[in-house]
């Protein structure tokens, strides 16, 4: 009786846990990061996505960031937990703003005929 009730308690830990662990997406590093930006801007452009203004804005940004990480760097001797969380964070924010800018129909004309 108590193997049984064990193994009950096991298996329902097991469960619990396995959602969790399958669901934890994978840490992007910044540079991978940095990276999917830079090619979303270039394929904006590219693509007539972007207007000129567009592009330089965004790569403005993404220069103040490369920046910013580099200061990050450079102060403490890597990346502390807190300084990781804001370069993602505005990572996170120049993304949705690429995003948006390539849907805003501003630097596309639709198919040529």
């Amino acid at each position: 009786m108590k193997k049984i009730a064990l193994m009950i308690a096991g298996l329902g830990i097991a469960t619990a846990a396995l959602p969790t662990a399958a669901s934890a997406a994978p840490w992007t590093s910044v540079n991978q990061r940095q990276a999917v930006v830079e090619q979303r801007i270039d394929q904006g452009i590219r693509s007539g996505r972007l207007t000129r203004r567009e592009a330089v804005n965004l790569r403005s940004e993404y220069r103040q960031i490369a920046q910013l990480e580099n200061r990050y760097r450079r102060s403490g001797g890597g990346l502390s937990v807190s300084e990781r969380r804001d370069l993602d964070t505005r990572i996170d924010r120049l993304m949705a703003k690429t995003r948006y800018q390539k849907h805003d129909r501003q630097g596309y004309h639709g198919p040529r005929r």
